[in-house]
């Protein structure tokens, strides 16, 4: 396969102890997504509650986990923002920090013109060398990044190499693998249409549940890239009661949720995301519980 990110990649979460980036944790996690065949980190994404992160924080999130990588596992942080500059700025800071890629969402807010995305994303990725993925998701920033415009980009900007599409609209998909050519990478944003967008030539998943399933997640996007399609389809329906668990709540509250319950990190949260409803957390517990996360 010839495009630039294919697989599993994990929208890594940021962990927190008594308000603070914790560190050690955050290593923990790499190392855990390493030995269980990820095959790319994305901190400070939705997931990670960027937009809750200091620059500073930030940065320190992106060189911990670049440092933790040691290379052995492509780090593509999350370095958007409603502002192109600050945009350009976190995107230059992954690429000296040592970044394999950037991850730039849509600029959210404002809510741009067709053209005014189009203007942004360039000026982002023509600010660095390394490639760069645009993240799609209309529902978190008012505004979609029209097949037209996307095409445009892939076109004129030569290291514009993917898209996390976040649509919910396989049509969108469709559309988008047609106009952007073989090589071009189309990444699920949504756990739950992941199948779906595999079948119909998609080349991976930026994963929520890959935080607590990690190599069934991986397991089973290499399935389908592998045409193993039985296999991807019986590990589809054993993970869609989680991918729809994960969104019981606003991600990223569910699946910190889910990973307090395994024991994997503290349940803290940055306002204004914060601890899931009591009766929601219940709900989620007799979920994950069939699944043997529950510590």
């Amino acid at each position: 396969m010839s495009q630039t990110f294919h697989g599993s990649f994990v929208a890594m979460v940021t962990p927190f102890r008594n308000g603070k980036v914790d560190g050690a944790k955050l290593k923990e996690l790499v190392e855990f997504h390493i030995a269980n065949g990820t095959d790319g980190l994305i901190p400070c994404g939705t997931t990670g509650e960027a937009p809750s992160l200091s620059h500073d924080e930030h940065h320190k999130v992106v060189e911990l986990v670049v440092e933790a990588a040691r290379g052995r596992i492509k780090v593509v942080p999350g370095t958007g923002s409603y502002s192109t500059s600050d945009a350009i700025e976190m995107t230059k800071h992954a690429e000296r920090a040592g970044a394999a890629g950037a991850l730039v969402v849509n600029p959210y807010y404002n809510k741009p013109t067709q053209e005014g995305l189009y203007r942004h994303f360039r000026a982002v990725a023509e600010s660095v060398a390394i490639p760069i993925l645009v993240y799609n998701i209309q529902s978190r920033t008012a505004v979609n990044v029209e097949t037209a415009t996307l095409a445009r980009l892939v076109r004129d900007v030569k290291n514009i190499v993917g898209v996390k599409e976040a649509s919910g609209s396989l049509d969108q998909m469709s559309q988008v693998i047609a106009a952007c050519g073989p090589d071009f990478s189309v990444l699920s944003g949504d756990d739950n249409i992941t199948l779906p967008l595999l079948a119909i030539g998609g080349s991976g998943v930026v994963s929520v549940i890959a935080n607590i399933v990690p190599r069934e997640t991986a397991d089973l996007v290499h399935a389908a890239l592998e045409g193993d399609w039985k296999r991807a389809r019986d590990l589809h329906y054993r993970l869609f009661p989680l991918a729809r668990a994960a969104f019981l709540e606003t991600n990223p509250i569910p699946i910190k949720e889910m990973m307090a319950m395994a024991g994997m990190l503290e349940p803290e949260f940055r306002l204004p995301m914060c601890r899931m409803s009591d009766a929601n957390r219940e709900k989620l517990r007799d979920i994950i519980k069939p699944y043997g996360l529950i510590k």
